[in-house]
């Protein structure tokens, strides 16, 4: 079974596999630091303690051997800065993989999510059988939004979804990106660069 980097580097940052128990204590300050810039649009963030960090943690490396989730700890400048994975849900379709992804509030606005997510998008393309990758969010989270934005995703479809978090509208966008997309995405890329 083929599985993403375990390190990945970023402009300006890391990606790095999670490390169970030893990232509980700065992973646990870094999300109790979020907490009112994530409410509005995370439910897990209702059910929030110590013991549901560590429980999350620990549920990460099985994840991982399975190949249902890989779970990155966004580091910038050695420290956690938060999430992102490429993951599969029970009803997301065979051939895709779907990225989600969070940050600390100092940590927005710098571009570290989007190379984060292209990270991911790149390593989804590498799996056998991914033939697109998705980005699902409530149409009202705009930062959430602008990142499959920048990265040459097409809105595919919106669907309904019930409200869990405070600003949820009980809608889903859902953006993708093909295999096609991504060569042609890298290939003006490389193009720019020269």
């Amino acid at each position: 079974m083929n599985h993403p980097q375990h390190v990945i580097a970023l402009d300006g940052g890391v990606l790095r596999r999670f490390d169970g128990e030893s990232d509980l204590p700065e992973f646990f300050a870094v999300i109790e630091e979020s907490l009112e810039h994530l409410r509005p649009w995370m439910p897990w963030v209702a059910e929030h303690s110590r013991a549901k960090t560590a429980e999350f943690l620990a549920g990460r490396a099985e994840l991982w051997a399975i190949g249902r989730e890989f779970t990155y700890a966004i580091v910038r400048d050695g420290a956690i800065v938060g999430t992102c994975s490429l993951f599969r849900r029970d009803d997301t379709p065979a051939e895709a993989r779907e990225i989600g992804y969070w940050l600390h509030p100092a940590a927005t606005g710098h571009g570290l999510v989007t190379r984060a997510a292209r990270a991911l998008a790149v390593e989804a393309f590498r799996l056998p059988g991914v033939e697109c990758v998705e980005i699902v969010h409530d149409p009202a989270n705009r930062a959430s939004g602008a990142v499959p934005a920048r990265l040459g995703f097409t809105e595919h479809r919106r669907r309904p979804a019930e409200a869990l978090a405070p600003s949820e509208t009980g809608e889903e966008l859902v953006w993708r990106l093909t295999r096609e997309q991504s060569l042609a995405w890298e290939q003006s890329e490389r193009a720019s660069t020269g």
